[in-house]
């Protein structure tokens, strides 16, 4: 393991962000007010644990669930991130609606977008039924896809024969260890069972404070394959670091995870 205090000199990219207000609770609210923050908060938590780069989807695309509004979120989102700096974004496509892919066309071309994001289980479609139209289309762009991973409408097993037919996407699997069934392995075998390279897994999940599900995947794939994510304002962004930088792996791989395959993947200087 490396002293904490050499890797907190690391300043991560966090590739799965948000910003927004969160929608969900059936409670007295309070979860949903814990869990918003606007991108300025977003970016103020950061840069408190060095986090130098956070790529950002709107809740207001994904939320709430199956009445999320990607168009009007996209247009906030290419406003909202053109003024803040510490982010870029994620435009969100939903494959149902072809004003996002209009949308999608315009916002990949600019340098403030990283990739397109999607999210089946938000917006409501299985991706078995709609892979072909939006990997095709990212295919075009040679874009990488950002993915809510692994419950029944959005199994990472049923991304692999897309990452295998359109090798020119790259494609991250969200939330390594989540599963609608328990299984902690579903993003670590999708990437094992794909055949380009192409697939990654991010750590942005409540289950990543499992003892050793972390350091078990860079074992299953290799250092190489994944990548530092927080799902902030979700989730609580230092703890998601510290589990990296006190990740019980070597000094290169924990670089690796919070910097250098978010640079070398999406191009950063």
């Amino acid at each position: 393991m490396t002293p904490t205090g050499q890797i907190t000199d690391v300043a991560a990219i966090d590739v799965h962000g948000h910003y927004g207000r969160y929608v969900r609770s059936a409670d007295n609210g309070l979860c949903d007010r814990l869990s918003s923050a606007d991108a300025a908060e977003v970016v103020r938590r950061a840069r408190a644990i060095n986090i130098e780069l956070t790529i950002v989807s709107p809740l207001l695309a994904l939320l709430p669930r199956f009445k999320g509004d990607a168009v009007a979120g996209n247009i906030e989102a290419a406003s909202v991130v053109a003024q803040t700096p510490g982010l870029k974004q994620y435009v969100v496509i939903d494959p149902r609606s072809a004003a996002t892919y209009k949308q999608a066309d315009d916002m990949l071309r600019q340098p403030q977008c990283a990739g397109i994001k999607i999210h089946p289980e938000e917006h409501g479609y299985p991706i078995r039924e709609h892979a072909r139209s939006i990997f095709e289309f990212a295919a075009r762009h040679k874009a990488i896809v950002l993915t809510h991973s692994s419950e029944q409408n959005s199994l990472a097993a049923d991304f692999v024969p897309w990452a295998d037919e359109f090798p020119e996407v790259r494609l991250i699997l969200a939330h390594i260890g989540c599963g609608w069934d328990g299984d902690l392995s579903h993003q670590v075998r999708a990437i094992q069972a794909s055949r380009h390279g192409n697939v990654y897994a991010d750590t942005s999940s409540a289950r990543s404070i499992v003892p050793g599900l972390i350091e078990w995947a860079v074992r299953e794939v290799g250092d190489d394959r994944v990548l530092f994510g927080t799902d902030t304002p979700l989730y609580h962004a230092a703890m998601q670091r510290a589990r990296i930088d006190e990740a019980d792996l070597s000094d290169e791989s924990k670089r690796k995870i919070l910097r250098g395959n978010a640079v070398t993947l999406f191009g950063l200087k």
